[in-house]
This record gives C-alpha cells, structure tokens and sequence, in this order.
C-alpha cells in the first residue's frame, strides 16, 4: 500500500503542475517562475461530459469495492460515539475519494500523453495489491473460492482501465508523431448535431422495421447518449448487486445453519427433560419451517436479483424518456410544484443522485427480498404443503371459499355500475356518443338504491380500507428503489426526497445538455472564434480599395511571411544575371534589409492595422 500512497501523491502533484490557472493570484507575483502553474485537477465532468464514459464507468466499479466498506463500520480501528459516526463517514468518503483521485484526474487531463502513462502504472499498483490481497484474504472473510468471485468485477474493472490507458497512450503518441490528427475540442457532439438535423427535416424519415426486442424490451436512440455519471452509477448499483446477492447467499447459508444447531439442541433439550411435551410438539413444525424458509429465501434471492436489475435498467429507460419529453417542452408528467425547481436544488441533486441512487437500489433489493419471502412462504402453506401432506382436498374447499366471497364482493361492486349504467342514466344524446351522460334519470327509484346500498357500502368500506392500506404497503415496498417515481400520495410528493433529487437531476441535465441549445451555443463559438482568428486577407478584402490593392495587399503580407520570395521576384532575377554589375550576394542582402525595414514597419503599426498569421 505504501507504493499506491506514493505514486497517488506524485501523479496528483504532477498532473496538478501541468494544469495553469485561468487567473493570476498573487502568489503568481511573489514566485513568477511558476507561470501559472499548480492549478486545479478535476477528476470528473458530471454534468457536460459525454466522452470516455465507459472508462469513467469502469473506474467507478474499481472504487465500487471501498463504496460499500462505507455501509458499515469495519474500516474503523476505533469506536466512536454515536453522534460523531456522520463525520466519520464523511472522512471516510473523502478518503475514499483521494484513493481513487488519480484514475479519474488521468482521464480528465488534457494531457493524454502524461494522463495516460501515469493512469497505467497507478492501474498496475492497484492490480498487483487487489491480487495480492485476494490470495491471503486481505479483508475478506470469505473461502478460499469465494475471494475471487467477490473480487471479479473490481480486478475486470482494473483490466479494462489499463487496457484503456494503453489505448490512450499509444493514441496520444502517435499525434505526437503527427501520424493521427487531434480531434477538435468543440462544444457539441455529433449525436447531438444528429438530433437537430432530425428536428430540422421536414418529413421524418422512414423508420426501419424494429425488431423484436426492439418493438417490446428496448428501443435504442442513436442521437442520444448517456452521460458519465449515468454510466458509472449503473455499473456501481449492478456491480452492488452483485456483491449483496453472494453476501445474501452466503449469509443466509451460514444462518439456517446455525438455526440447524439450534435445533439439533432443542431436540436434545426435549429427550433428556421429563417436561418436554410442549416442546416435543414444536419441533416437527420447527423442522417443516426451516425447511420451508430455506428454499424460500434461495428461490427468491435469484428473482429479488433480477428484479433490481431490471430496476436499474429501467431507471436508464425513463431518464431519456424525462429528459427528451422536457427538450420539447412537456412538464405534464410531472407534480405542478415541480415545474420550476430551484436553481441550487437542481445543482445540489446532480451531486446527490448517483449516492442516493446506489443507496436505494442495495435497500431496495434486501426490503423486495424480503417481501418475495413472504410471498413464497404465504404461497408454500396455502397451496404447497396442504398438496404434498395430502389435504388437497380441504385446500381447495378453502380456497374456493375464500375466491367466492371475493367474487361475491366484486360482483355487487360491478352490479352497483350496472344498474347505474341501466336505469339511472338518461339516453345518448347521440347515437356517436361512447358513453350516456352525467343526467340522473329515474330520480326517486336512485335515492332508493342510495338508500339502501348506504348500509353495505359501510361494510365494504372496512375491507377496501384495510386492502387499500395493503396495496400501497407493497407497492410502496416494491418500488423503494425507483428513485425516478415517488411513493408519496399526490400533493405530497416534496416529502420523498429521492423523488425531488431525481426532478432537480433531469432538470440540470435539460438546462446543460440540451442539443438545441448547445448546437446554438456551439453557431456561436464558431461565428466569434472566426472573426477572432480571420486573416489579414480577409480583412483587408472589405476596404474599398479595389481588386488592385488587395492583390498588392496580399503580395506584401506574402514577401513579409516569406522574405526569400523576394529573390525570385522578376526585377531581382533580372538584376542577377551575368550582365549585371552587382553579385547575387548583393541581391539577397537588399532582400533581407527589405523583410527586416518591414518587420520594424509592422511592429510600429496598431494591433487593428495587421493581423498576425502563422508562417
């Protein structure tokens, strides 16, 4: 570790003595041979970025691995009171955030060359200290087969980083080299030109036929990308995931063991007592619960999984269906209040939600475990075990009772719109109209049916109450990991806070990324970075001075860029030859007295007057 300490220090001094300050301070005056120098190292571009992102992903699911040390309190050699376990979590995250600083900072430096060399020797230490931990089980309490799987997405995350500083680095050289052109740094991206050009068309063009997955799991959008800090939170939730899914695993394993033990004791207990009828009846029932509750937990561990997966996923989906919707104008899909947020809780959730959304996504999958345990568990002594201990019979008697008073219920609650429907409704006005309309007909015979419908609807009442308290306990429950749809009941939306941050969240990206305003932001650059940089031939050509001063215009800047073009000029070939009395040598003296007389010209004139350009 002491090598990672170190070379983390020297890359971020390094990188940081490359960066010069956009502004001088005074430091600058007192030391001037710094130039500028030491400035500030970003790590990260989380709201306009959109290059490297996978990398950037990658290198988030390298730190996934210290992230959820974070949850608990093992990285702590001392104990802390309880009111100070905030502060220590927060040093913790900035400890965190240090660690793993240089691989974020060597992909931000627009020094690829000094970048990409640094990131892959801070890779490699990361590599062979990740390799050495795992094979003497460096703070793993885990077997000796179960160290690696653990381990496998941050050392795959590691391969891929050194794979892509390689690429980096031999990109960056060979733009040295002038093999390779640099790209141009310009504000706008081409899927971002690709979908103003689609807004511009007339006619939309010709959709291909979509496939199946296409047409009913995911339709994919090439004028739209994903953003780094998109990317990087759902690597860290799947990587998260992952680890909660083999920690659930092997936790539950080791605890119905235990449970066994218990229960081998209990037994023990029960023979050698003389009082044990009591518990002598417990232990069968003991026995078929964790029987039962054992495969219950398995079976859903692997449909808990899969549903935070598809969560995370389906949270990429909804992010471009918000954020397009809000490109061409349309808030209606969201809470009134939530219109116009706040500028500073705007910027404030793009800090928050990638945090918060990992955190949801970890508890989200052990409270949905949970609840599909208690399912299985409802669903295997309803209908399993009376089958396999041979009460079927008795289990279906049950069962239909209980689907004939739910259809009972239901059906007066159809019969009520019906008769409503029939005979307490006036006629279409219409015979286009899909529905009769709001008109009470039969007046007295619907205050009977009022009347009479009052007392059992009370009744009805009690049951819809209970099961309304029920539907939104396990819709609340099954959704804890949407940050992207509240669980609060309308008009009280503001009180869930991942709501909010997800509303501030797309609304910062809609204001900074979209492609219509930063394609007019990129028209403007452009127009004022060309009359920065226009020529003095360009320059010249809008005088009124004609076709003959321009030509000479241009012939004086051509000679003061190129003053041994004077040589070959025809009065000097002329004077050159044989019948001349003056030698060559002379010729190119005058020359060069003639290029430096304008040189001196050029500096005495105002900065307006010439225009300098490269030779």
């Amino acid at each position: 570790m002491v090598h990672i300490v170190l070379s983390r220090r020297l890359i971020t001094v390094v990188l940081s003595y490359l960066q010069k300050r956009a502004q001088r301070h005074a430091i600058d005056h007192r030391l001037p041979f710094l130039k500028g120098r030491f400035g500030i190292v970003v790590p990260l571009d989380m709201i306009g970025s959109l290059s490297n992102r996978w990398s950037y992903g990658f290198a988030f699911g390298a730190v996934s691995s210290n992230v959820f040390l974070l949850f608990s309190e093992s990285y702590i050699p001392f104990s802390v009171p309880a009111w100070a376990r905030a502060i220590v979590y927060f040093i913790g995250a900035l400890e965190v955030g240090l660690v793993y600083f240089p691989f974020f900072a060597c992909l931000t430096t627009p020094f690829k060359l000094v970048g990409a060399l640094l990131g892959l020797v801070y890779s490699l230490c990361w590599y062979q200290c990740l390799s050495f931990c795992t094979i003497t089980g460096c703070r793993i309490m885990l077997g000796k087969n179960q160290k690696v799987i653990v381990q496998m997405p941050t050392i795959l995350s590691l391969i891929f980083l050194m794979g892509r500083f390689i690429y980096m680095l031999v990109k960056a050289v060979r733009i040295r080299l002038q093999l390779q052109p640099e790209e141009p740094e310009e504000l706008i991206e081409q899927h971002q030109m690709a979908h103003v050009k689609r807004l511009l068309r007339k006619t939309p063009e010709c959709c291909a036929q979509l496939s199946w997955f296409q047409r009913r799991v995911y339709e994919w959008d090439p004028c739209f990308k994903f953003p780094n800090r998109i990317i990087g939170t759902a690597i860290i939730s799947l990587i998260g995931l992952y680890t909660m899914t083999l920690a659930d695993y092997i936790l539950s394993d080791v605890t119905f063991d235990q449970v066994e033990k218990w229960k081998i004791t209990l037994e023990y207990l029960a023979t050698s007592c003389n009082q044990t009828e009591a518990l002598g009846a417990m232990i069968p029932g003991l026995e078929e619960f964790l029987v039962v509750a054992r495969k219950s937990w398995i079976a859903t561990t692997f449909f808990a999984s899969l549903n935070s997966v598809a969560y995370t996923f389906h949270i990429l989906v909804c992010y471009r269906k918000h954020l397009k919707r809000l490109w061409k104008g349309q808030k209606g899909f969201l809470p009134e209040k939530f219109h116009n947020p706040q500028s500073s809780v705007s910027v404030a959730s793009i800090a928050r939600y990638s945090g918060w959304q990992i955190a949801f996504t970890l508890w989200g999958y052990l409270i949905v475990h949970f609840v599909h345990f208690l399912f299985a568990l409802l669903l295997a002594y309803a209908l399993v075990l009376p089958i396999v201990n041979g009460r079927a019979l008795q289990m279906l008697s049950n069962l239909g009772t209980i689907l004939l008073t739910i259809g009972i219920v239901i059906g007066l609650l159809i019969l009520q719109v019906v008769l409503v429907q029939v005979f307490f409704l006036q006629d279409k006005m219409s015979p286009t109209d899909k529905q009769k309309p709001l008109a009470l007909n039969n007046r007295k015979a619907f205050d009977c049916f009022n009347y009479f419908f009052f007392f059992y609807n009370v009744v009805m009442g009690i049951s819809t109450c209970i099961l309304r308290l029920l539907s939104s306990v396990v819709v609340g429950t099954w959704l804890v990991s949407r940050i992207d749809r509240t669980i609060m009941q309308r008009g009280y939306e503001s009180m869930d806070a991942g709501y909010s941050t997800w509303i501030g969240m797309i609304f910062a990206d809609h204001y900074h990324s979209n492609p219509t305003m930063v394609c007019f932001c990129q028209m403007l650059v452009s127009n004022t970075q060309e009359k920065q940089s226009a020529s003095a031939y360009s320059t010249f050509s809008n005088t009124p001075s004609g076709h003959r001063a321009r030509i000479r215009w241009a012939l004086y800047y051509t000679l003061l860029r190129n003053p041994r073009l004077i040589l070959f000029r025809k009065h000097h070939l002329s004077s050159s030859t044989p019948d001349s009395t003056s030698p060559p040598s002379d010729t190119a003296v005058r020359a060069w007295v003639m290029a430096s007389q304008a040189q001196n010209t050029q500096r005495t004139l105002p900065e307006s007057t010439v225009t300098p350009a490269e030779d």
